[in-house]
């Protein structure tokens, strides 16, 4: 399935071929895995939004594998239950990129677009992509609120948004108001291992959605 990104000015090419490492892992995944995606996740939701969800990276059995953020593993089942709840997702999620959902004044963006090797990329390749997702917040004209899922995707967004890492530093539930005033919450990623360990509970995921709802003004969908 050939998915079209909402700001699509602001992705890499398929064949990106900034990061030497990400290329190999690329090249590997497509021999033994051709039937996946394989290439640069891109963004997903409204081009319009209010809320923009920064994470990390593509996961292996997740974006990587079906080419949308947060698709197709546990990260993704409470991620978009999440963003239900709060009016911010529409439709059912099956863990397909063609399940029908959609979502509402809320969109994804990662500070990686490519798998790095377990998951973890290191300081120079999420240099590298940081210009694309400076490109896509940029996009982004009513986004006033961002949600910046872990430490990693943290520091790039207070970079992005033009802020000084000492001065926000990253803590869950902790709040960040930028220079131009627009504001940054942070979270633990909602990864299946922070689940499965209990550092990060439904209950606290729940409450960053919540503040940045509150903060952004964004209502529920008419019935």
């Amino acid at each position: 399935m050939i998915l079209e990104s909402p700001l699509p000015e602001t992705e890499p090419p398929r064949d990106c071929p900034h990061c030497p490492r990400l290329v190999d892992l690329r090249t590997a995944c497509r021999v033994e895995h051709p039937d996946w995606w394989n290439a640069p996740v891109p963004a997903f939701g409204d081009p319009e939004a209010r809320i923009a969800i920064i994470g990390l990276a593509p996961g292996r059995q997740g974006a990587n594998r079906t080419g949308r953020p947060f698709t197709g593993d546990q990260a993704g089942e409470l991620l978009f239950s999440t963003l239900a709840r709060h009016g911010l997702a529409e439709g059912q999620y099956e863990g397909r990129p063609d399940d029908g959902l959609r979502l509402r004044d809320a969109i994804i963006l990662n500070a990686v677009k490519c798998l790095p090797p377990h998951n973890k990329p290191v300081p120079q390749e999420v240099h590298s992509c940081r210009p694309f997702l400076a490109q896509a917040v940029a996009a982004l004209p009513r986004a006033r609120t961002f949600i910046a899922l872990g430490e990693i995707a943290h520091q790039s967004a207070v970079k992005v948004l033009g802020g000084k890492l000492p001065k926000a530093r990253f803590a869950h539930l902790a709040e960040h108001r930028m220079p131009d005033g627009r504001m940054l919450i942070d979270s633990y990623h909602c990864s299946r291992y922070n689940q499965n360990v209990g550092r990060l509970t439904a209950a606290m995921f729940d409450a960053v959605f919540a503040r940045a709802v509150a903060i952004a003004g964004v209502s529920p969908p008419a019935d």
